[in-house]
């Protein structure tokens, strides 16, 4: 063996190998010498060593031919030939139980933050809603709205909204009652609209909207609400007067009703059907119309409208778009001949009135005859007056018909009985209620003596005149 170099240090061996061969690893012999009970013998045995000297190379020597591959560890085994260390199955089993641990830890975290997001959601909801109201977006009302509303036009006109919001204020709801007990339990048996006129409480409106003995509240468009008294009622025009007293109201103010046209645009306000402070718009229709009262048969001056005016309506207000009340609203001024067109008592017809009803209570130089008629303005009637007494009248009679005579009348005290007819007044002949009003008011008044011509009729149709003279009342009540 050329090259052999052999030092014993320590019992350690370094063996030096210089070609280019690679030596294999010899485990050294260790000569012992046996304990005591083996004295006497000389036998020298080589064993090996506990774990094998690792073999260490010469710096000029320190890269042998081949190299361990990286990740690898290798040893030498006891023949000197090195050997690869295999990688156990362990540490990869080790390395999936870790991934997966940690992989169902991660799951975990993640479903309980799940689960306490939806266990806590409907209180942080709640807690949300509790402190934050509902925000409904909306254009806001502009800072120039009510100036632009009360703007009147090149021709001082106000627009709608501005007559509305201007003449509002002077419109009031009326509740009538039977009497005061029904007024405490709330059991209205009426109700209509009334026109403020005086800032100390006169309110002028339908007399058939009020009760002569029972009792009345004012509800104005501000809520506030007041009992009010009857200043004054007459039931020939449908016109009266009521008062708040102790309280002061915004007026209206009254215009000439004389100045309007034909086309005008106008307003309507007032209570229909209990639907406190309705605005309807529409034209005035035609100016000077006579029309006659249902209940009454008396004629008034109105102006027609296509603005709806229903019962709640009465006593309201016919406004023209300068603010000006024109009309005090009556659906009682209105036939079977007029249905679906308004009527507005003019102003200047009822302005007389409302100032008599003021002053006295009443209309002054109103009389009462003191008897029911039906006249025979139209075939309606005429049918009526013949069902009332059984048979047909002759023909080419006329007059007016006597349905009742009341007992604190003069006329009772005459030959004129129920189921007879007035056929002239003063030698004119009368057949309508118009006629036989306009007949003695021309020359007649409260008080003075009226002579008539009257008719009796048998069921043959046998007619028997007769005349007599009554005495004219003054009408204090209003009712007639």
């Amino acid at each position: 063996m050329k090259g052999l170099n052999m030092d014993e240090r320590n019992d350690d061996i370094t063996v030096g190998i210089s070609d280019s061969q690679e030596k294999p690893h010899v485990p050294q012999q260790e000569t012992r010498t046996n304990s005591a009970e083996h004295q006497g013998a000389s036998i020298d045995q080589p064993i090996y060593t506990s774990q094998p000297q690792q073999a260490a190379y010469d710096r000029f020597m320190y890269e042998p031919i081949g190299f361990e591959e990286p990740g690898n560890s290798v040893t030498d085994n006891p023949f000197g030939k090195k050997i690869r260390k295999k990688r156990t199955g362990r540490s990869e089993a080790t390395a999936v139980i870790l991934f997966l641990t940690l992989l169902v830890a991660a799951f975990s975290f993640a479903a309980f933050g799940i689960v306490s997001d939806l266990r806590s959601s409907d209180a942080a909801l709640e807690r949300l809603a509790a402190k934050k109201p509902a925000v409904v977006y909306r254009t806001p009302k502009s800072q120039d709205f009510d100036d632009d509303v009360m703007k009147l036009d090149e021709n001082g006109n106000y627009s709608i909204k501005g007559v509305s919001k201007l003449v509002m204020p002077s419109i009031v709801e009326i509740f009538t009652y039977e009497n005061r007990a029904e007024y405490n339990a709330g059991n209205f048996t009426g109700s209509g609209s009334g026109v403020v006129i005086t800032d100390d409480g006169y309110i002028v409106t339908n007399a058939h909207v009020l009760r002569a003995d029972g009792f009345h509240e004012v509800s104005t468009a501000d809520g506030k609400k007041y009992a009010a008294e009857i200043i004054g009622r007459d039931v020939k025009t449908d016109i009266a007067v009521i008062r708040v007293s102790g309280a002061k109201f915004t007026p209206a103010t009254l215009g000439n009703s004389d100045n309007a046209v034909v086309g005008e645009q106008v307003i309507a306000i007032g209570n229909p059907v209990n639907l406190s402070f309705t605005v309807t718009d529409g034209i005035i229709s035609a100016v000077n119309r006579k029309i006659r009262s249902d209940e009454t048969t008396f004629e008034m001056e109105c102006i027609q409208t296509n603005a709806d005016i229903s019962p709640g309506n009465s006593g309201g207000a016919l406004i023209n778009l300068k603010g000006e009340v024109i009309g005090i609203t009556s659906s009682k001024y209105v036939s079977s001949s007029y249905e679906g067109l308004g009527f507005a008592i003019t102003i200047n017809e009822a302005l007389p009135i409302i100032e008599e009803l003021i002053d006295h209570g009443y209309v002054k130089g109103r009389f009462r005859i003191g008897i029911q008629l039906i006249d025979m303005s139209e075939p309606s009637k005429i049918h009526l007056i013949e069902e009332e007494l059984g048979f047909d009248l002759p023909d080419g009679f006329t007059g007016i018909y006597i349905d009742s005579i009341s007992e604190d009348s003069d006329i009772v005290n005459t030959d004129l009985k129920p189921g007879d007819f007035i056929t002239e007044i003063d030698g004119a002949k009368v057949r309508t209620y118009t006629e036989f009003y306009n007949a003695i008011t021309i020359n007649y008044g409260a008080g003075d003596t009226v002579p008539a011509k009257c008719a009796h009729i048998d069921k043959d149709g046998h007619v028997t005149y007769y005349n007599i003279r009554f005495r004219l009342i003054e009408d204090t009540t209003g009712n007639y």
